[in-house]
């Protein structure tokens, strides 16, 4: 019974994980035969600085993430949770951006932080910002942007993981907290977060393999530039594969891309084990 599931998991899965790693210690290229050349691409990455530039921007848009979208997330989902009129539709329209394509969300956003004809440096200007910041395409705060807009894009499916952790907490254990004096912040605090603890692993290894991902916004943002300084490692593999057509060495770049977001995710669960063994 498990044979055809395995089968076409293997296929889809398995194998192209394993050719890309054995094609990572060739020279392939786009076109005639390729030959084994070892670890040869990956020494080159130490002394490639964008790679070093993609990784410092997906460890910028990491941070972010981790940093905006997990406490913005959780707290719309306590907001939302509560019984004030309307809070259906705010969650539907909180959650409404992750249903949208992520290349349309770049175009959106293209329109709102463009330097020269974005709306945000046309409000600045118009209250006397003189040289308003260059938000994508620039050489500083293009990362930034880039997670903010991930942010935007991710916070209202994350909200919906909180709310359904939120609902499925036990009744009766929340009114012996109230009863006990544990109202409010202190129940939120010693009660509600304790018994969330999966729910915020789950979505934490989310956000971090989702900022590992990032690949639609780089390109409709800012096309990786200026000169590749905004590229995220996920982009930067595409574009030295299919661009230069460096297949080996793109092969390379993903396979360590994968291994750091495995990584640190694998991290942060055994932190929590380690927390949850202590406690």
């Amino acid at each position: 019974m498990v044979l055809p599931a395995l089968i076409i998991y293997s296929l889809y899965f398995t194998y192209p994980v394993v050719y890309s790693v054995l094609q990572s210690f060739t020279d392939a290229k786009a076109f005639g035969s390729s030959t084994l050349v070892g670890a040869e691409n990956y020494v080159s990455m130490i002394d490639d600085p964008l790679f070093w530039s993609s990784l410092r921007n997906t460890a910028i848009i990491l941070v972010i993430s981790l940093c905006l979208l997990l406490p913005g997330a959780f707290g719309l989902a306590l907001l939302l949770g509560r019984r004030i009129r309307g809070a259906g539709v705010l969650r539907a329209m909180v959650f409404a951006p992750n249903v949208v394509a992520p290349i349309l969300i770049g175009l959106i956003w293209v329109f709102i932080l463009d330097p020269h004809l974005g709306l945000l440096n046309e409000l600045l200007r118009l209250v006397g910002v003189a040289e308003p910041p260059e938000w994508i395409g620039g050489t500083t705060l293009s990362p930034y942007s880039i997670g903010s807009v991930y942010v935007w894009q991710t916070v209202g499916f994350i909200m919906t993981i909180f709310y359904a952790g939120l609902k499925m907490l036990p009744g009766d254990v929340m009114e012996a907290a109230e009863l006990d004096g544990a109202a409010g912040l202190k129940r939120l605090r010693y009660v509600t977060v304790p018994m969330l603890r999966e729910t915020i692993g789950i979505t934490t290894v989310l956000v971090i393999t989702g900022s590992f991902k990032i690949f639609e916004l780089v390109v409709q943002l800012t096309g990786g530039g200026p000169v590749h300084l905004s590229e995220t490692l996920v982009s930067y593999t595409y574009h030295v594969t299919f661009g230069l057509q460096n297949y080996g060495y793109g092969m390379a770049l993903a396979v360590i891309t994968s291994v750091l977001g495995v990584s640190v995710a694998l991290g942060y669960l055994a932190f929590l084990r380690r927390k949850a063994t202590a406690a």
